[in-house]
């Protein structure tokens, strides 16, 4: 019996760890156990709950307008301490959080193996996506396997001097949990809040990074209330993320246009599936809706000026904008206004990221290692 902690701290994470976990856990020669610190709280559990997950531990670090040292440290400490008392084989670790690099460092203390699921993105900027790029390349410095979600993903590990006997080109997880859901969702009615506006054009729209914050944030929502004055016929949906450094400057930005913004909690992933499907496209700055989007054919805006998955632009259906005001408001006028512009976007059809088995080949890799 081998011992493996899946190492989660945010809702993103438990999201992508979710078809990892429940596929480890049909394996009876693993003993899986669920390790969350709590950097998201109960954004973490509500993702956890979609796909009928328990944390076994939970270190519970998150505090209002919590800092990066915060987090860092507590982690840290909390993910060695557990570790201590009960040993692994392996910690599997998602993405670029600092729950991923701080748990990977306490694994690394300890000798324990760690797999870094969703190795090998870079944007080559270690102050964007800030301090997620960092995180990113840290924790695949001390990692032994790398699980890249593409082969562009795995050359850059390569590059790097990475082993190529412990890089495997998996896929990314994330493309599993959404088909698992899209499954689940057929027959189901629609959430309360988009009931009736079959008729209008939908705008999904999350911003929670931390280099959006400020003035970014501010142009973000001047663009939206420039796509509204132009086409009053819109409806934006926007998710509002916990932290009250984003949601005060949404809620301020946007407080006069009840008629076509709906602004909610964080939706639970099955919610923000469903609304992906149904909007018209996607403004976003989120790394994890690229890949989705692309796998049900939605174009992103994406609010960014880099973008650490270039497949989503080469082979999918994201378009880089930035944050700039101008930039935001072109592009989505000209994607509501020319169908021809949007044809040419969407309807490619390809699956750069995977085609909803990357957690299988995970399991294969974690049960017949190359090392």
């Amino acid at each position: 019996m081998r011992n493996i902690a899946c190492v989660v701290g945010t809702r993103p994470e438990a999201i992508k760890m979710a078809p990892v976990i429940l596929e480890l856990r049909k394996d009876p020669e693993l003993c899986v156990t669920v390790l969350a610190t709590g950097q998201h709280t109960d954004m973490l559990r509500q993702a956890l709950d979609d796909f009928g997950i328990s944390a076994d531990f939970n270190l519970n670090i998150m505090r209002d307008r919590q800092t990066l040292d915060h987090i860092m440290a507590s982690v840290l400490q909390g993910v060695g301490e557990i570790l201590d008392a009960n040993p692994q084989d392996m910690i599997l670790v998602h993405g670029d959080t600092s729950t991923t690099f701080a748990a990977s460092l306490a694994g690394f203390y300890r000798h324990v193996k760690i797999g870094h699921v969703e190795a090998g993105l870079r944007s080559r900027n270690l102050a964007l996506p800030f301090p997620e790029e960092a995180n990113r390349v840290l924790t695949d410095s001390i990692a032994d396997m790398f699980f890249a979600p593409t082969k562009g993903a795995a050359e850059n590990l390569i590059r790097e001097g990475k082993p190529e006997s412990q890089i495997y080109i998996t896929g990314n997880t994330v493309i599993d949990a959404l088909y698992d859901i899209l499954r689940r969702w057929k027959g189901m009615d629609a959430p309360e809040y988009l009931r009736g506006i079959e008729e209008r054009p939908l705008i999904l729209m999350t911003a929670h990074r931390r280099e959006s914050w400020g003035e970014p944030l501010m142009n973000i929502c001047s663009a939206v209330r420039d796509v509204i004055r132009e086409r009053p016929d819109v409806l934006f949906l926007i998710p509002m993320h916990k932290n009250p450094t984003v949601r005060d400057v949404i809620r301020e930005e946007l407080k006069d246009f009840p008629g076509n913004v709906i602004l909610t909690e964080p939706l639970n992933y099955p919610e923000f599936v469903y609304a992906m499907s149904k909007s018209t496209f996607i403004l976003s700055d989120s790394g994890g809706v690229q890949e989705e989007a692309t796998a049900i054919d939605k174009p992103v805006l994406i609010m960014r000026t880099v973008s650490e998955r270039p497949e989503a632009i080469t082979e999918g259906t994201c378009i880089l904008v930035g944050t700039e005001r101008e930039n935001i408001r072109n592009e989505a006028l000209r994607i509501l206004n020319e169908p021809e512009y949007m044809a040419a976007i969407v309807g490619k059809n390809r699956k750069p990221f995977g085609d909803g088995t990357a957690s299988a080949k995970i399991h294969e890799a974690v049960s017949y290692p190359r090392l």
